[in-house]
């Protein structure tokens, strides 16, 4: 399984749904799980995004198919990074390249 870096922002409406009932941010973990993606953590943030979630998903497409389901609704905006694990990153780094 991948690891994906999401950015969130709240629109006007997320930020009056979420003043009004804090509990929303919980409950959309639910949905996130449920389409097949885990939570590894969840940061608020200060700056230019509101929120970093960490999750680990089976692929490109099923976080795709979640950003756009999290979007929907008009609440959100994100920007999804895939991650690379360092280690993986090195070891792909100290494989030789065939030569040309």
């Amino acid at each position: 399984m991948a690891i994906y870096l999401l950015l969130t922002n709240l629109t006007e409406e997320g930020r009056k749904t979420i003043e009004d009932f804090p509990e929303r941010l919980k409950e959309l973990n639910k949905e996130v799980e449920f389409m097949g993606v885990k939570i590894i953590d969840q940061y608020a943030l200060l700056g230019q995004y509101d929120f970093v979630n960490i999750v680990e998903a089976p692929s490109d497409e099923i976080v795709a198919k979640l950003a756009i389901h999290l979007t929907a609704r008009a609440e959100l905006r994100t920007i999804t990074l895939p991650a690379i694990p360092l280690d993986a990153l090195i070891a792909t780094l100290k494989k030789k390249q065939p030569p040309m």
